[in-house]
């Protein structure tokens, strides 16, 4: 059979994502915050959009004044009326004056001063956070001690990058043998600068893990000895609470052990924390949910987060009118069509956002009014299923989204949980409610009745009617950080003989 080109036509049916439709997708996802660079982005981008300033409450903006033609006399004599102040043209460009004036800075600095008496004019003093120094960084703290201990060039650039290793806590993360095979220096120079730079301050700084911290802390005090030392190597048993192996390691009595744990509590393991390592953003709820007078629940957006666009058409009309250039109508066009998308896809996302959380509280309910004991296995299966949406989408919808709850501010993403069988024949339980319960038991259990696994799994059926193994408990003590039975016994004993 000889081939030979032929033409076809045929019918099909394809899903296509247009770049909008993913930018729509896209934006359900972010965070008020990223939201919000994305919004200032396009409003200096797209010169048809503008921000919609103040509520529902805010006056109507008034009519612009209709431009009129004016010989140079007029505009300089006779309409001096319309000059406007330095204040005045500041407000309009929304910004202060020293950015519209910069060289009568000094001059309005003076005017904007304290009178004789104290006071400040217009009755309130400047904010003085606004003149709060910041704490200094670890880095640059560091960066310039080390530009005193160290002499020559070379230790300093092996100095950088050892500060460049170390994480917030002040411990250095990155091996030496990899920044000697980077900067072609030898392991000993190295050494040789870590050692240096493990005299700085704060002291602590640049150790590879938790008994090195401690030990430098020692060092400088003149107080690591070699009994000190042996309690520094066996940490592990300290913490265990096995005090019997770990006077027989040290070899010490218990009162010599009393004191060395004391001086131990007196170091900071930690010690970059005291500096600052970044900005600390607070977490903002994107919903708010209250009681109804109904008995039942409200569900409100954080308006406060949500960005407000509208779409100058107004400006887009008289625009267009005198544009000819066919590049400069494709432009307004073009942005024509992006501020309405924008704006139609905020809509979206927020209608979309209410949808979501009024099926979480609906489903919810219980925890809301009694508790985490009573919070119920969910997945976004069932949300999806539910509000006849994509599991995809809600699992956008709830990606860094909060919501403030009478039981306080939670993470849309918390009130998904897993569903564990119960024993009864009853309703599924909720790991999150399991994981509560298993904290509680091990809370009250006394000194002399530690709790194993393996009671606490037969405590959790006889109780409850959840059916769940000794391993998943295990699994969920772990995850919350709740050391295994043989450990609480000895801690607890030792808190009850110290006590």
């Amino acid at each position: 059979m000889a081939l030979s080109p032929r033409l076809e036509f045929r019918q099909s049916q394809s899903l296509t994502l247009t770049p909008q439709l993913m930018q729509s997708i896209r934006l359900l996802q972010l965070s008020h915050l990223e939201l919000n660079d994305f919004v200032d982005a396009e409003l200096l981008r797209n010169p048809i959009l503008e921000r919609e300033e103040g509520g529902d409450d805010a006056e109507p903006a008034e009519a612009p004044e209709k431009h009129t033609e004016m010989s140079a006399y007029e505009d300089t004599v006779a309409q001096g009326d319309r000059i406007k102040d330095a204040d005045q043209i500041a407000e309009g460009y929304d910004t202060s004056v020293d950015n519209v004036f910069p060289d009568a800075g000094q001059e309005l600095g003076r005017i904007a001063g304290p009178d004789r008496n104290g006071s400040f004019e217009g009755g309130e003093a400047p904010d003085l956070d606004q003149y709060v120094a910041s704490r200094p960084r670890l880095s640059d703290h560091l960066e310039a001690q080390a530009n005193m201990v160290l002499r020559t060039a070379a230790d300093r650039l092996i100095a950088q990058h050892l500060i460049d290793g170390i994480n917030e806590a002040g411990y250095l993360v990155v091996e030496l043998d990899a920044i000697a095979d980077l900067l072609g220096a030898e392991l000993a120079d190295v050494e040789a600068v870590l050692d240096a730079l493990q005299g700085c301050d704060p002291v602590g700084v640049f150790a590879r893990d938790v008994a090195e911290c401690l030990s430098i802390q020692l060092r400088e005090r003149d107080r690591l000895d070699p009994i000190m030392q042996k309690l520094i190597d066996n940490l592990p048993l300290l913490a265990e609470h096995n005090m019997p192996a770990l006077l027989k390691a040290v070899g010490c009595d218990r009162e010599d052990l009393a004191d060395m744990l004391a001086e131990i509590k007196l170091l900071d393991p930690r010690p970059g924390l005291a500096f600052d390592s970044g900005p600390v953003e607070s977490v903002v709820p994107d919903v708010f949910v209250r009681p109804g007078p109904d008995g039942g629940w409200q569900i409100e957006l954080n308006s406060e987060v949500l960005p407000r666009v509208l779409v100058n058409r107004v400006y887009y009309a008289t625009v267009s009118k005198k544009t000819r250039d066919a590049a400069e109508k494709t432009f307004l066009a073009d942005c024509l069509s992006t501020a309405n998308w924008l704006t139609k896809s905020l809509d979206q996302r927020a209608q979309t956002i209410t949808k979501v959380a009024a099926e979480i509280v609906r489903q919810q309910d219980g925890f809301l009014a009694h508790g985490v004991a009573h919070l119920k296995p969910m997945t976004l299966k069932m949300v999806a299923e539910t509000i006849d949406m994509h599991e995809s989408t809600v699992s956008r919808v709830t990606s860094n989204k909060y919501m403030a709850t009478p039981r306080g501010l939670y993470e849309m993403k918390y009130f998904f949980t897993t569903a564990i069988a119960s024993a009864t024949g009853g309703g599924d339980h909720s790991a999150e409610a399991v994981r509560h319960r298993i904290k509680q038991l091990i809370d009250a259990e006394p000194a002399n009745a530690i709790l194993s696994d393996d009671t606490i799994a037969e405590m959790l059926r006889k109780e409850q009617g959840i059916d769940v193994a000794r391993r998943t408990v295990a699994k969920y003590r772990e995850g919350m950080n709740i050391p295994s039975s043989v450990i609480r016994r000895r801690q607890k004993k030792e808190l009850a003989r110290i006590a």
